[in-house]
């Protein structure tokens, strides 16, 4: 782990990656993909130690409240976090300045901040994002091992559920051959429907592969998974999305829950939906 003084924090569309690399150690991670041009180990985790101070006078500057994202190349809730309280404080401003948040992690470190998100959805909106793979959890410990299990993450929605907070899932991605079945499918969908989601975002089974992750993502079916890399290689090449052989039937299952459950399913409408800050009015009285 290293210290940086970073220049800036928000992104154009208002995202922000407090971290920079990863220690959760998900064998298909996009963010290792060498077109990311990171000049440091992955696992050895840049820290913009100044991202509160950004964070505050870029809030500060805007003419309009909206919706602060975090969590889409670096997980904000990686442990270094626990010690750091970056993300924390980051929170506090968002809170602090009437703005929204959107966080998206695969970790249960985030129920340390549930009371102060859900004070923030209770001001403006704020809106918990969970990656989910693999029902089995004992597989999963194996596709992403430094981070808690699909199970304790499906605890980490049914709290925020109990607190009110509004909740989108990530089913991304599916590994051909390893997580891509209906079992799999039905079990993830199934803490869905219990955690009664928002939305959920899923870009089809499969996978994306590119420069950089390809070799680790190998590496690793080559340790856990005799004969897969081979495989994958032979059917798949160096093509960029790996989709599965079960992607149409599979689809057709998730489209059928989500329509069942009334659950955002449509890509668009979910970022949409993430993206969005309603105006909120105070009714005036009059004397």
């Amino acid at each position: 782990m290293h210290f940086v003084e970073a220049k800036g924090i928000l992104s154009s569309k208002n995202g922000m990656n407090i971290y920079r690399g990863c220690s959760h150690g998900c064998i298909y991670c996009d963010s290792r993909s060498l077109c990311y041009n990171m000049s440091h180990a992955f696992e050895d985790i840049e820290v913009k130690q100044n991202a509160p101070q950004l964070l505050e006078k870029a809030l500060r500057s805007k003419r309009k409240r909206c919706m602060i994202g975090t969590g889409s190349m670096s997980d904000p809730y990686m442990p270094a976090e626990a010690e750091l309280k970056l993300t924390r404080r980051c929170l506090e401003l968002i809170e602090q300045y009437q703005f929204g948040a959107a966080v998206l992690t695969k970790s249960d470190l985030i129920l340390r901040d549930a009371e102060l998100i859900a004070s923030i959805n209770q001001q403006q909106k704020a809106v918990v994002q969970m990656t989910m793979t693999t029902f089995d959890d004992e597989l999963c410990r194996i596709i992403e091992p430094n981070v808690c299990p699909t199970g304790r993450r499906a605890e980490v929605l049914m709290e925020m559920k109990r607190l009110g907070v509004p909740t989108v899932v990530w089913l991304s991605p599916f590994l051909p051959y390893i997580n891509d079945s209906e079992e799999n499918l039905r079990g993830l969908l199934g803490y869905c429907a219990e955690a009664g989601v928002k939305g959920i975002v899923c870009f089809g089974i499969g996978l994306t592969l590119r420069d950089g992750n390809r070799e680790y993502f190998y590496s690793a079916l080559d340790r856990h998974f005799e004969g897969l890399s081979q495989r994958y290689r032979i059917e798949f090449g160096n093509a960029y999305e790996i989709v599965s052989p079960n992607h149409s039937r599979l689809m057709a299952v998730f489209n059928e829950f989500c329509n069942k459950y009334g659950i955002i399913h449509d890509i668009n409408a979910c970022f949409g939906y993430l993206n969005e800050l309603p105006e909120k009015y105070e009714q005036l009285t009059l004397f």
